[in-house]
């Protein structure tokens, strides 16, 4: 097919190189105005794309065009684009449009344009915006990239507060999603996306003070998903709901809500294998991790906010951090839970402790304890000092040799008198009969038989009442352990 009349310089040489794929160096920088010798329409290149040109057998046509500065606006939705396109160092007037369009790979590399629409796109190849520069909404909303998406580098800018930087929902892509050293001013919606080969923001900047940063809700990412190695959130990265087929990390990352009252990281309701939260400084902001179910979390306490929400979490390895750190993990719970104690408990008895499974029990119930009316808490801090909740009933047995003790001393100098007959009542021994006095029944027959006088009664009533204490905190304790859960 002959070139369409009304052609200038630069659309003429594009033309003529399309059958074979050449590329068309216009320019090394994108253009800072409309060049004259650098104009090219993008009806011109929509054209060429949608079928309009030679092809020439023995040869791949291509639009590859560098340095252009191209009016209008490149629009082919709905269309089937059977050719790759590759701008480079190019100035867009206007956004491209490739809504429910077919096409191969498409390439903007350090390209400059006022946004890009590719909602309903189906490329079979990859979409690349690497190096740009997009002032305006980057929307992706049902896209299909067989080969992958590439915007590393890019600067994505969008200072209204009611759009998003970059927008999509159900988004697939296959191969992988790069975000590398991207900058992206406005907020990323990934709502629903399925990255199959991995999602990688590695040194990429989120901005979004006080909003949202990073809305992944629903998200699925069958391998790798690295927000690490430099990634920064200015807002809230929120994936609740995602599932994550590999790792999920966040080492040597900052997660920084820029607001102490809002999420820097929502993550309930998540599934991963792994879970790696060891950015390069403390977490500034809120966390949640409630509801999620994580194989290993790797974690350090010098990372941990002052606000965490581990309800309903449940693991099966923790790695970071000695017993005393995760102790105060489970209480920074915004609000009191049991789940976290019991999970951490069964965490550790399952690897083979025991002993500090019944410390996480024990501190489950005094953080319980603060919850608790006076009375309660009266009672529970009694069961506490005696017999530790039952986790520690050598409690017990020390308050009773101490008490014995004092006993004993207290009626060998001043011994009761007896009340009974010469001949009916047993030998005195002040050890046996504080012994008596503290079992809460009557064991040796020596409580019934002597009476102390004066100040020693007083000893020997508090021996009774203590007893009886010991003996009613020993019982709650036990069966409280013993109690199934």
């Amino acid at each position: 097919m002959a070139q369409p009349p009304g052609l200038n310089d630069a659309e003429r040489r594009l033309w003529a190189a399309f059958p074979t794929g050449d590329d068309v160096v216009l320019g090394s920088d994108p253009p800072a105005g409309p060049m004259p010798e650098r104009i090219v329409r993008a009806e011109v290149i929509a054209q060429l794309m949608l079928g309009a040109g030679e092809t020439r057998p023995g040869f791949v046509p291509a639009v590859r065009l560098h340095g252009a500065y191209v009016v209008g606006r490149l629009d082919v939705s709905g269309g089937t684009v059977e050719y790759e396109l590759r701008l480079e160092k190019c100035r867009l007037v206007e956004g491209p449009v490739f809504v429910n369009a077919e096409t191969r790979q498409l390439r903007f590399a350090d390209c400059r344009m006022p946004g890009f629409d590719g909602g309903g796109l189906r490329a079979d190849g990859y979409l690349s915006l690497s190096g740009s520069e997009i002032e305006g909404e980057v929307r992706l909303p049902r896209a299909q990239l067989t080969g992958g998406l590439r915007m590393n580098r890019t600067k994505v800018t969008v200072t209204d507060p009611d759009r998003w930087a970059v927008f999509s929902g159900g988004l697939v892509v296959e191969v992988g999603a790069f975000f590398h050293d991207a900058e992206i001013t406005g907020g990323m919606r990934l709502v629903g996306a399925r990255m199959n080969g991995g999602l990688f923001m590695q040194r990429a900047l989120l901005r979004n003070p006080g909003r949202i940063a990073l809305d992944a809700e629903s998200m699925i990412v069958m391998n790798t998903a690295e927000l690490s190695a430099g990634f920064r959130s200015e807002g809230t990265v929120r994936l609740r709901n995602a599932r994550f087929d590999g790792i999920l990390s966040f080492s040597k990352a900052t997660l920084d809500s820029c607001d102490p009252d809002r999420m820097a990281l929502h993550a309930s309701h998540i599934q991963a294998d792994e879970l790696i939260l060891w950015p390069t400084e403390k977490i500034k902001g809120r966390v949640s991790l409630s509801y999620s179910r994580i194989a290993v979390i790797m974690d350090h306490p010098s990372i941990w906010p002052d606000r965490l929400w581990l309800n309903g979490l449940t693991y099966e390895t923790l790695r970071g951090g000695e017993f005393e750190d995760r102790l105060r993990w489970v209480d920074r719970d915004g609000e009191f839970h049991l789940q976290p104690y019991e999970q951490l408990a069964t965490w550790y008895h399952g690897i083979g402790h025991d002993d500090l499974a019944r410390k996480v029990q024990l501190a489950k119930l005094r953080a319980r304890r603060r919850k608790l009316n006076p009375v309660g808490r009266a009672w529970n801090h009694l069961l506490d000092w005696t017999v530790g909740y039952g986790y520690r009933p050598w409690l017990a047995f020390m308050w009773f040799a101490v008490l014995l003790a004092i006993g004993t001393v207290v009626f060998s100098v001043d011994r009761p008198h007896s009340i009974k007959q010469e001949g009916e009542r047993p030998a005195f021994h002040a050890l046996v009969y504080s012994l008596d006095l503290l079992i809460p029944i009557d064991t040796f027959g020596q409580q019934q038989s002597f009476d102390p006088g004066g100040w020693s009664r007083w000893v020997s009533y508090g021996l009774v009442a203590a007893g009886w204490v010991l003996a009613t905190a020993l019982l709650a304790g036990v069966t409280r352990v013993l109690r199934p859960r």
